[in-house]
């Protein structure tokens, strides 16, 4: 027994020496060893969206940690103690802004004040879309539509502001930052113009896009659809039995030939308006974040791309 004690105090004497000793290294070896990632321009994302593009525009350089998961709404959350550490240590930190987080008052800039962040290391990808406004049941113009990337246009945008603040953070890294940025932005180009010619061979009396959200706004107005939706405005009551009359009435005087229904929302208000029109939901399509992995939209460039294709495949025939 007393040797077996003996045993137990080498070893532990032994743990305080080479704690000791790690501690005491001033070699450089220890910080090496410890994260290969002390090397790269720590981000933080928003949500999904920002997370592939800040990657795609920041290659090696860049270790991003991103905020709200995909299938969690942007709009409403709950920073989880990572996410704050993450916040704290942040190189750089972007959001969507247009009210996509809630505004300065919501759980974004709540996330920053808490961690006391610089000013000077916070970006808004949407810095410079003229932003568009949600209508509320009784017609009033109440929120800005925050949903502006769903228009190739807009990403466009994005990705240039979010090279710009990458160089500007990293100005070191500025021709890499600019090269991965320009043939991102030759890929967003041409799904503009595919935007363009999928749209255009839609016949015109079928160019109306009817989905659960009015997401599509942006979208809409730069490619010439009409919009039908069954809300405008997210609150805790969407698909109300006004709501659903409301879409009908409209699919009735428009002569919609299909339904969408988003890959984030609860499908069943859309089912109600079909079963009442006799108007099939054909497609699904993405809004507020890109597919989990392996999916078909799970990147923002495939995102993009496979919103176009459903449209056109379904609206054309």
């Amino acid at each position: 027994m007393r040797n077996i004690f003996k045993l137990a105090v080498i070893a532990l004497m032994a743990v305080i020496v080479l704690a000791a000793c790690g501690g005491d290294d001033t070699s450089g070896k220890g910080k090496e060893d410890s994260g290969a990632a002390g090397d790269k321009l720590q981000v933080v994302t928003s949500f999904s969206i920002l997370n592939d593009m800040v990657k795609e525009i920041g290659g090696e350089h860049v270790d991003v940690h991103n905020l709200v998961p995909i299938g969690t709404d942007p709009h409403e959350y709950e920073p989880l103690p990572e996410d704050i550490k993450k916040a704290t240590d942040a190189d750089a930190l972007f959001y969507n802004g247009l009210n996509l987080e809630g505004g300065k008052h919501g759980w974004f800039f709540k996330l920053i004040d808490s961690v006391e962040q610089d000013e000077d290391n916070i970006f808004e990808t949407a810095k410079g879309v003229e932003p568009m406004y949600l209508t509320s049941d009784d017609g009033k113009e109440e929120e800005i539509n925050p949903h502006a990337f769903l228009d190739p246009v807009v990403g466009i945008q994005m990705a240039e502001n979010v090279r710009d603040a990458l160089m500007e953070v990293d100005p070191d890294n500025k021709q890499e930052y600019e090269d991965s940025a320009e043939a991102y932005l030759d890929q967003l180009k041409e799904i503009d113009e595919t935007y363009k010619e999928k749209i255009g061979e839609i016949p015109e009396e079928h160019r109306i896009l009817v989905t659960s959200e009015r997401a599509y706004q942006y979208l809409a107005d730069r490619y010439g659809l009409e919009e039908g939706y069954i809300w405008a405005i997210d609150t805790e009551e969407n698909g109300t039995p006004e709501q659903i009359t409301s879409l009908v009435k409209f699919i009735d005087e428009h002569d919609v030939p299909a339904l969408f229904v988003e890959t984030n929302v609860d499908t069943r208000p859309m089912e109600t308006v079909s079963k009442e029109t006799g108007v099939d939901i054909a497609g699904e399509i993405y809004s507020d974040e890109i597919g989990k992995p392996g999916s078909p939209g799970d990147t923002y460039i495939k995102y993009l791309e496979y919103n176009i294709k459903e449209i056109h495949d379904v609206l054309a025939e």
